[in-house]
């Protein structure tokens, strides 16, 4: 068998981490301490998760969150309301398959942010497509979409993610454009996908926020209403990230 040239056929079929492995195996005349079954299971099994690898780290990319967090990281003190078991759940993101949704509220710096894009970065180690946005500037994107012509294609591209992000809710009043849009995304994602909404704003507050008393009701109608709830308290997290670097 001429090595080289299997090395070579590998590299052109695009199974470089094969190709590396078996030119690593060789190298160190490894190969005869396996059956064959045992040789080429090792290699596929190496190759597998190079491509699996890289398609999370792709999906991470695609997904724009703001900072890198995970659910290890999490706090869970008794202070900041959130219950470990309730967590724990919803990090297995059985709420994402069952299509619901997950609102975060809580006064700025709890790390509704930071957990938000935790359970994101999650659905994208489970190979899901996730969009990380703030709302604002999401509204903002998809109103100069609606000019140029791409704003079904724009929304379209946010409706097939399976978990959808809507980063610091409310914190702008919404004009009429920015309630139809909401309506477009929440109506598309419906019993279809799931969302995390983050806000500072209590939902009992959202009705007034949103106006238009009909839009505002389809809109919670189909958000809230499948929604698991966690509501964070305490201190803010980054007042505790500045006291230690004075």
């Amino acid at each position: 068998m001429n090595n080289n040239q299997t090395l070579e056929k590998l590299k052109e079929m695009r199974l470089n981490a094969m190709a590396d492995l078996h030119h690593h195996q060789i190298s160190q005349n490894s190969t005869t301490q396996f059956t064959p079954d045992e040789y080429l299971a090792l290699l596929i099994d190496h190759q597998w998760e190079d491509r699996q690898n890289k398609k999370i780290q792709r999906l991470i990319q695609q997904a724009g969150f703001r900072e890198q967090a995970t659910i290890t990281q999490v706090s869970h003190q008794q202070q900041r309301n959130l219950d470990k078991n309730l967590f724990d759940r919803l990090s297995c993101l059985d709420f994402i398959t069952k299509k619901e949704n997950l609102i975060l509220t809580g006064p700025s710096g709890v790390g509704k942010s930071y957990l938000a894009q935790a359970f994101g970065h999650q659905a994208c180690i489970q190979a899901k497509r996730v969009r990380y946005a703030n709302t604002a500037r999401l509204f903002k994107r998809l109103k100069l979409a609606k000019v140029d012509g791409t704003y079904l294609k724009e929304l379209n591209k946010l409706n097939k993610v399976e978990l959808l992000i809507l980063d610091d809710f409310g914190l702008q009043a919404f004009d009429n454009f920015a309630r139809e849009t909401l309506m477009d995304i929440i109506d598309e994602r419906f019993n279809k996908n799931s969302t995390i909404v983050s806000s500072q704003l209590p939902v009992s507050t959202w009705y007034d926020i949103i106006g238009e008393g009909t839009i505002a009701d389809a809109i919670l109608d189909r958000l809230v209403n499948s929604s698991h709830r966690i509501d964070l308290k305490g201190e803010s997290l980054r007042k505790g990230i500045l006291n230690q670097g004075e």
